[in-house]
């Protein structure tokens, strides 16, 4: 009888053990900077930032802000089912002449829930030598 409690509680923890391993969202970025380089002021500033879904459930992507508004990021609406690709674009001023060093935080229903992604260059003024 003892035997038998034992063997019942053992296969119940495994089984315990397997539940908890649920499907979760993995988001994986194919760069997490995108260089500009640089560029005349007024040109396209839009730029795209690809990733991956690799995890087991879909990805939500809830929220992407920018760390100033001179630059606008948009985000995929629908959920990125698990092996498919999404995209988060950017588009930042150009008119502003200077350096770019800005942060896109992205958050989502990952298991590394929020993301920090980088843009760099810098916008060059009309007339001015590379």
């Amino acid at each position: 009888m003892m035997k038998k409690t034992v063997l019942v509680l053992f296969l119940g923890l495994i089984s315990l053990g397997i539940y908890a391993q649920e499907a979760t969202a993995k988001i994986e970025f194919k760069s997490e900077t995108i260089d500009y380089g640089e560029i005349e002021k007024g040109s396209d500033g839009v730029r795209v930032f690809e990733f991956t879904n690799t995890g087991t459930a879909p990805l939500v992507i809830s929220d992407v802000r920018s760390s100033c508004g001179c630059t606008i990021p948009k985000k995929p609406e629908e959920p990125i089912m698990p092996g498919k690709t999404g995209k988060i674009e950017v588009k930042y001023d150009t008119n502003r002449v200077g350096p770019i060093r800005k942060a896109i935080t992205v958050t989502s229903n990952s298991d590394t829930p929020t993301k920090v992604l980088k843009i760099k260059g810098e916008v060059k003024g009309p007339g001015a030598s590379k």
